[in-house]
């Protein structure tokens, strides 16, 4: 086990606040893959008679403006959830890393260009920039994350270029070039091994913020199409009948808010973790 590694596992051991957010998100997981299992009853099927339904013991979170499950919906809702968080965080790691890895590594020119590209970007409103890319690529769930994902890059662009401009700067990196090793080696055995940590960590909170991304888009039309559940649609259609019924809101925002902060804590037991400067208690 490497020493990053078993630093990890020696924190989540004592480390409570990780360890359920762990657990949670995996618990998650699980239940988005084992959806057509676990759920009661089907998410699309409606039932007109029995529509905006108080929690029973049939439907025991109740039943929305179409007779829809809504515990079902929530259930297969996660899949689409998830699968929008990861796509999001997947696109911004292909887009963000190797610019900024590039950026901090050859300097010059090339570092002065992709900087002042990054900052543009991150000059806009990230929602804003966001529903623009969607409305270039078109309606939908991949497209908008895909959108989400774009917007996302400049900001781990930013934190590797830091983190490269520091690791560049080591003794070790000097050795190497004077043995004569290869731009391309340095780059892969020196450089991105070490400037890699933060990103770890960077990708927990960014998961959390695509999920608050895809609850936007998917509120404003922009992500899952009906009649396919995700948790920011269900939130979407539940607003309609905040008023006579507003306990309609209340699991799909739950389930929002508590995966976000349990992609947050495990993100800050990751810092803490991964952070060699930082003293186990």
């Amino acid at each position: 086990m490497s020493e990053t590694a078993a630093r990890f596992f020696k924190w989540l051991r004592r480390d409570l606040r990780g360890a359920a957010s762990l657990a949670f998100l995996l618990l998650l997981l699980a239940l988005a893959i084992a959806a057509p299992a676990v759920a009661p009853h089907s998410p699309t099927r409606q039932d007109v008679n029995n529509t905006l339904q108080e929690p029973n013991a049939q439907h025991p979170l109740g039943t929305d403006d179409l007779g829809r499950d809504v515990l079902s919906r929530l259930i297969y809702g996660a899949p689409a959830t998830l699968y929008a968080s990861f796509l999001a965080v997947a696109v911004a790691i292909l887009l963000g890393v190797p610019v900024g890895l590039l950026a901090g590594f050859l300097g010059g020119w090339v570092d002065d260009a992709i900087s002042r590209v990054i900052d543009t970007l991150l000059s806009f409103p990230a929602i804003v920039l966001a529903i623009a890319v969607t409305g270039a690529l078109g309606i939908g769930l991949t497209n908008g994350m895909i959108a989400v994902g774009i917007v996302f890059s400049p900001q781990l662009a930013r934190l590797v270029r830091a983190q490269t401009l520091i690791v560049k700067q080591e003794l070790y990196v000097d050795a190497a070039r004077v043995f004569g090793a290869s731009l391309g080696r340095i780059l892969w055995r020196h450089v991105v091994p070490n400037a890699i940590q933060p990103v770890i960590v960077q990708v927990t909170l960014l998961l959390a913020v695509a999920l608050l991304a895809e609850a936007s888009l998917s509120f404003l039309g922009l992500g899952v199409q009906p009649p396919q559940p995700s948790w920011g649609a269900m939130l979407a259609r539940a607003y309609h009948y905040m008023e006579i019924a507003p306990e309609q809101m209340y699991a799909p925002g739950l389930a929002i808010l508590v995966t976000a902060l349990a992609f947050n804590a495990l993100g800050e037991s990751l810092r803490v973790a991964l952070d060699p400067t930082m003293k186990l208690r």
